[in-house]
């Protein structure tokens, strides 16, 4: 059984690929871009994975995301209130946007 996870949108975007629980490949996306810390979808990083193991995405069995979206929600809020007022303003109206997204106010 294949595993990919991926990891990404945050810090050091990457992917790993397990066999059987056997890790297989395991790469940052900023090996591919040159990008430090890069926070984008690692898709260089998961064609990598990929090829390593000589097999193709149709293969894999499951696909894992790592996301702890109240630990990144917390970190944001401390960061924007440390230099609040003018970040608290934009905590402000990212809740707000986020509230109007979930209820189908914005698209």
């Amino acid at each position: 059984m294949y595993i990919l996870g991926i990891s990404a949108f945050y810090h050091d975007s990457a992917a790993c690929l397990l066999k059987d629980g056997e890790i297989i490949a395991a790469v940052q996306e900023e090996r591919f871009t040159r990008k430090k810390h890069d926070a984008g979808f690692p898709h260089h990083a998961i064609l990598y994975c990929l090829k390593e193991a000589g097999i193709a995405a149709k293969d894999i069995d499951n696909v894992v995301f790592y996301e702890k979206p109240f630990v990144k929600f917390e970190r944001l809020l401390e960061t924007y209130l440390a230099f609040a007022p003018k970040g608290f303003t934009h905590v402000y109206l990212g809740y707000f946007f986020l509230l109007s997204r979930q209820r189908g106010m914005l698209t």
